[in-house]
């Protein structure tokens, strides 16, 4: 299924119980719904618990629009996609689940519209993160010698699938990297509930810690022996965003 994102087309998937209590699930950077979340079993698990799946290709990802200008791609806009997307299905309000990249868009709708949130999961996500590096990993998707791992592992993971366009995701990393930094002021006026997993040896969202500590009454899971990739596909991930969803 398709909708009108602001003149930008935009996929999205329904699965679960019509009746079920809506979640919003927004992938990684370079990946999609289909990678991210079927795979992995997390959309076999949350339809099971009885919750009505809104997943989404976003923006210059999976099966949705892949505009080449880095300004589509400012944080502000991609969780503007997730408030219409909930407009679209009249949708009041959800539960959000965003890993890595879709955790930082889910941070910004908590910020933007925190009426439309109910409880929110992010994983994979720190104070810093990939953008970081965004110059290099850019660089990097346009053929460019990788400099750095995190610019060398983007590369190799964007190019093994054919559904991506390098440069709308070189263009989709340079628009995040615009951002503003998550300062002290923002990050302690959240009044959301919001559940942190990361795996121990994850190497882009090392400072999770950090980001929880920020967050008043945040929660923090640390998975052991897990890295960024492979934290989604952990069963403690799973547990712990069930637990932490079912609770009024």
């Amino acid at each position: 299924m398709e909708f009108d994102s602001d003149g930008v087309r935009l996929h999205y998937e329904l699965h679960g119980p019509e009746t079920g209590p809506p979640v919003v699930l927004v992938h990684g950077f370079a990946s999609d719904y289909t990678l991210n979340w079927v795979g992995t079993r997390w959309q076999e698990s949350l339809v099971h618990a009885g919750y009505r799946i809104i997943g989404l290709d976003c923006r210059g990802h999976g099966r949705s629009a892949k505009p080449h200008d880095p300004e589509a791609y400012a944080i502000e806009v991609m969780a503007a996609d997730v408030r219409r997307l909930l407009d679209e299905l009249g949708v009041a309000r959800a539960d959000y689940l965003g890993y890595s990249m879709g955790a930082r868009i889910g941070l910004q709708c908590v910020f933007d519209f925190p009426d439309r949130l109910r409880r929110v999961v992010l994983g994979g996500i720190g104070v810093t993160g990939a953008v970081e590096e965004a110059e290099q990993i850019a660089r990097a998707l346009r053929g460019g010698e990788p400099e750095g791992a995190s610019a060398a592992s983007f590369q190799k993971f964007a190019a093994a699938r054919s559904v991506n366009d390098l440069e709308a995701l070189a263009a989709c990393i340079e628009g995040l990297a615009l951002a503003q930094q998550l300062d002290d002021e923002r990050l302690g006026s959240i009044r959301t509930p919001i559940l942190l997993v990361v795996g121990d040896r994850d190497e882009i969202a090392q400072d999770a810690a950090e980001l929880a500590h920020r967050i008043p009454g945040a929660r923090l899971v640390v998975i052991p022996g897990r890295d960024h990739l492979g934290t989604v596909p952990a069963r403690q991930f799973k547990d712990a965003a069930l637990e932490f969803l079912a609770e009024p």
